[in-house]
């Protein structure tokens, strides 16, 4: 195959498509030269890493594509980590569903571990010990990672999808197009936050309504949001992210004063006067955190699930903090926290998971209860904290959500019905 014509190789990248490192990295070239025409690029750039999202077995092309590569040698050539399975391989039993798809599921998640992946089986591999840098070139796969790898750390990726994301680890290049350029980092739509009360800034369920709010308004704009609080942590900059990445498909948002190429609007939109600027008031987020799901107080759940994104060491410990305080005698709605191993790994040595399990909270790991069947399958109401979850729930494993804080899911799991404590909404 000969590049597309606008795309400029060099010597040792022609060599590569034309096999010179093998079968496996000649057509992954192949299909990073041709997505590389899509995109306009006129040349490849390296990477430092990946992050690869096809690991969940959507069906037996996954498994042929992952496969085939084996078959063909395969390696990565950069420090790649993998997204969540569809099965949790050190609590197997915790799946639901059929035999056939669960052994499908694992040859998929053992075929990138042949192909030199880490078994990291995490959607939050900003979580894990080593992570990109301010100015950082890689290929994340993803949405949350995508959008928190851009906006949190200032590393650089584009949107990438399944497929391309493992033959951009094996040549280690990926287009020089999208998000790997200033041009395309700028901010373009403006968020104002100043008519929002302390109180409303304070709670947690705000900053995954806020992204919900954001990636429905932007349109394909790149956001600024103005006038978050200081403190704002990275589990609060992760929910809005994974929030405008289900809502909008956004890849990137810059926070002014919190994320690291926004340090003040003029730096966030690069010197340009922005296209839109939107004040956003409290009747928006309530409305938007409504879209997110809300059934009446006291309605029966069958379970509570939170972890999406992966629960990182800081909301473990703040999951522990609310059962202190609350200090409920049991749980009577299946409760499920999903995570990555070294989080729960780490979480545990720590002791944040000794009155959880206490409890009968059950840990998730390698996989996420919103893609796979971890619930029974009579299951059809579920409360969460996640906006990522609540987007994506009803439609992948068909139950009804009810989105509240982390307080009001411990709560309502306690109880086996909705709570709901408007305080800072009300």
């Amino acid at each position: 195959m000969s590049a597309p014509a606008t795309l400029r190789l060099t010597a040792e990248q022609r060599a590569v498509l034309d096999g010179a490192d093998g079968e496996a990295a000649a057509l992954a070239m192949r299909v990073v030269c041709r997505m590389a025409g899509v995109a306009g690029a006129s040349r490849l750039r390296p990477i430092a890493s990946a992050h690869i999202d096809g690991c969940i077995y959507f069906g037996v092309s996954m498994l042929d594509f992952a496969e085939r590569l084996v078959e063909l040698g395969a390696e990565v050539r950069v420090p790649t980590t993998s997204n969540v399975g569809s099965i949790d391989l050190i609590h197997p039993e915790l799946f639901q569903g059929d035999p056939a798809t669960a052994a499908g599921a694992r040859k998929l998640m053992d075929a990138y571990v042949a192909m030199g992946c880490k078994a990291t089986w995490t959607c939050a591999p900003y979580q894990l010990p080593a992570r990109p840098g301010l100015g950082e070139h890689v290929c994340w796969a993803e949405s949350n990672a995508i959008v928190f790898a851009n906006s949190v750390l200032g590393a650089r990726t584009d949107r990438y999808g399944d497929f391309m994301d493992i033959c951009a680890a094996i040549v280690g290049l990926v287009p020089d197009a999208g998000l790997h350029r200033d041009e395309n980092r700028r901010g373009q739509i403006v968020f104002d936050l100043s008519g929002l009360g302390e109180r409303l800034l304070a709670a947690d369920a705000f900053y995954p309504a806020l992204g919900h709010l954001i990636g429905k308004e932007a349109e394909g704009e790149l956001p600024v949001i103005v006038g978050l609080p200081g403190e704002v942590d990275e589990d609060r900059l992760k929910a809005v992210g994974a929030s405008v990445a289900s809502s909008g498909g956004v890849a990137m948002f810059h926070a002014v004063g919190l994320t690291p190429e926004a340090r003040t609007l003029e730096a966030a939109l690069g010197g340009e006067p922005p296209r839109r600027r939107i004040p956003v008031t409290a009747a928006m987020v309530r409305a938007s955190r409504d879209a997110l799901g809300q059934m009446p107080p006291g309605t029966a759940l069958d379970a509570v699930c939170i972890g999406t994104p992966h629960f990182s060491l800081t909301e473990f410990a703040k999951l522990d903090a609310v059962l202190a305080d609350l200090d409920p005698p049991a749980l009577a709605a299946p409760f499920y926290v999903s995570t990555g191993r070294w989080v729960w790994e780490e979480a545990r040595r720590r002791g944040h998971l000794d009155r959880a399990e206490r409890l009968g909270v059950t840990v998730v790991v390698d996989t996420c209860t919103y893609n796979t069947r971890i619930l029974s399958e009579d299951a059809t109401r579920a409360m969460t904290n996640s906006g990522k979850w609540a987007y994506y729930a009803p439609g992948n494993i068909g139950v009804e959500v009810a989105f509240g804080s982390l307080r009001e899911c411990v709560l309502s799991a306690a109880t086996g019905r909705v709570v709901r404590e408007e305080g800072e909404w009300s």
